[in-house]
């Protein structure tokens, strides 16, 4: 690698705004990695039981994670919206920090001492759901089938609803259009299928540059990343050994020095960092990158679209859903918790709190908001959320998701065969309880 186009003086600046996408650093929240975190004074005790507030209603009380400022005011305008809607109720929120979240919730259930509402990573929902910290709101008045599929399916469980998605998105292709016109190519689009993607990136991989970099860390943050390229060759996340090619096609690419094997250490930061520094021509990522694009590499010309597709016969190439929940707590009256997630659940109230919080709405219509559609970049990500899904949604997330990228990190290293890899992290996916 070209070490003279590592970003140095603006890598800082860069860590503290960028955050992750998937379980362990969602979409647009801050986690260990990064975010403007808020002090200690701001920080309010999880102490969340209902009760009547000053203001006469009575108490809603929503835990997140929130950090950035702009997630800060987003959620303040939300909570702010709602009281002025209605006067039964009276929402607030309670900051519980990133790694002390599940920690929290789980000593709750325990203890009884919980908020009404919980807004969190949606793959950790399922097992949140498994313990009885959500109750059954499915006969609410929500708009169920409006919103995406996928997001929607995280929230649920023996098909009944425990809360609705809150934001979402998904990863997609970025690539340099600069570096594609130096070396005579066509911009990858939805056409673009694996044999193409291979060749393009076999093409651009010279003078310091590699073609194609993703996120393939030993963390549910690589799982995140990888887990798409699965499900696009034909396998799940129960299915490994139906998937098997995409770990050939990583391999060979990792081989062929196309697809850095630097990856197997990478973040999404350090990917996007790379990207930035022009030592990628072409790397897997998310819409919270964006921010940082345009704040620290402005002139950077570049373009984003749907990840390549396994073949020309085959559909639109998967992507694994990040992004947050929002559950209604289990308690005797839920009535508050319902009241506030009807509330959201209005498509200009959505779309307002995601304009400002720079992830997408979760419902069908509220991303058809020219806010999204009528920008190119922004509208590739929507594209790319129809055939996103996410991960699991099961119970046992956490181990499978370990399972699976110890398969990916054999690959990657070359410690196994392809064929080797599949089967033993087929062994240990059924060995999943």
């Amino acid at each position: 690698m070209n070490r003279k186009k590592m970003i140095a003086a603006g890598l800082t600046a860069v860590l503290a705004t960028t955050m992750l996408a998937g379980c362990g650093g969602s979409g647009n929240n801050s986690s260990s990695t990064g975010g403007d975190s808020a002090p200690a004074a701001e920080s309010q005790t999880a102490d969340a039981a209902g009760g009547q507030s000053s203001g006469g209603g009575k108490e809603v009380v929503i835990w997140d994670y929130f950090e950035t400022d702009a997630q800060k005011a987003m959620m303040q305008s939300l909570i702010d919206g709602f009281n002025a809607s209605q006067s039964e109720f009276t929402a607030s929120h309670v900051y519980v920090p990133f790694s002390d979240y599940e920690k929290q919730l789980t000593l709750g259930v325990a203890s009884g001492e919980l908020p009404d509402l919980v807004i969190m990573d949606g793959c950790g929902m399922a097992s949140f759901i498994s313990m009885g910290l959500f109750g059954d709101i499915s006969d609410a008045d929500v708009k169920w089938d409006e919103y995406i599929a996928g997001p929607m399916e995280s929230t649920m469980m023996d098909g009944k609803h425990y809360g609705i998605p809150f934001a979402t998105n998904c990863t997609a292709l970025f690539y340099n259009k600069d570096m594609f016109d130096a070396a005579g190519l066509a911009y990858p689009d939805e056409n673009t299928t694996w044999d193409d993607f291979r060749e393009m990136a076999k093409a651009l991989t010279k003078d310091g540059v590699y073609g194609f970099g993703n996120a393939a860390t030993n963390t549910d943050e690589g799982t995140f990343q990888c887990l798409q390229w699965l499900y696009t060759a034909g396998g799940s996340y129960t299915d490994i050994k139906s998937g098997v090619d995409a770990y050939q096609l990583m391999q060979d690419m990792i081989n062929e020095g196309s697809w850095t094997k630097e990856v197997v250490n990478w973040t999404q930061s350090d990917v996007n960092n790379n990207f930035m520094a022009g030592n990628l021509a072409m790397q897997q990522n998310g819409p919270w990158q964006i921010p940082g694009i345009e704040a620290n590499a402005p002139d950077l010309n570049y373009g984003v679209t749907v990840l390549p597709k396994r073949d020309a016969s085959s559909g639109q190439a998967t992507s694994i859903l990040g992004g947050e929940n929002m559950g209604a707590v289990k308690k005797d009256d839920m009535s508050g918790a319902v009241a506030f997630i009807k509330y959201y659940d209005q498509t200009e109230v959505m779309i307002d709190a995601m304009k400002q919080y720079g992830s997408f709405p979760p419902k069908t219509e509220a991303a058809k908001d020219t806010y999204w559609t009528e920008d190119p970049i922004q509208a590739s990500f929507i594209t790319q959320l129809e055939t996103s899904i996410p991960r699991g949604p099961s119970a046992s997330w956490p181990s499978y998701s370990s399972a699976i990228q110890k398969g990916f990190q054999e690959v990657m290293t070359s410690a196994k065969t392809p064929e080797q890899a599949a089967e033993d992290t087929q062994a240990a996916v059924d060995a999943v309880k």
